[in-house]
């Protein structure tokens, strides 16, 4: 066995990767190196910092979910400048807010499913 190959192999079981030398042996000496090179320019350590931070619950004091009022969708282009303005203003002071809409994908692909064709 190279020692380049073990040098990687005990980097890589630090990170639960040694899986990526598993057909090393079955490739040629261009392959092997190709290999390594790649796997010498991967950076484990921010891999690993980037994946532990998914499991962390951040909690800040003023993520709130609140529901909003529901508007009809015909009324809302008459009140479009409004919601245009109040929009802006949220962005503008930082505040985010999201909505999910359901309805219509059945219609646009025109699925068996869909109400039109019900």
């Amino acid at each position: 066995m190279d020692i380049k190959k073990q040098e990687w192999q005990s980097i890589l079981k630090k990170y639960g990767q040694e899986h990526l030398l598993n057909h090393y042996d079955r490739l040629d000496d261009t392959h092997k190196k190709e290999l390594l090179c790649q796997i010498e320019n991967i950076d484990f350590e921010l891999i690993n910092s980037l994946y532990n931070k998914t499991k962390k619950q951040e909690k800040k004091e003023n993520d709130k979910i609140t529901p909003i009022e529901y508007l009809d969708k015909y009324k809302l282009y008459d009140d479009y400048k409004y919601y245009e303005n109040l929009g802006k203003k949220a962005i503008k002071e930082g505040k985010l807010a999201t909505v999910t809409m359901a309805g219509g994908q059945g219609t646009r692909l025109r699925t068996q499913w869909s109400k039109r064709y019900l």
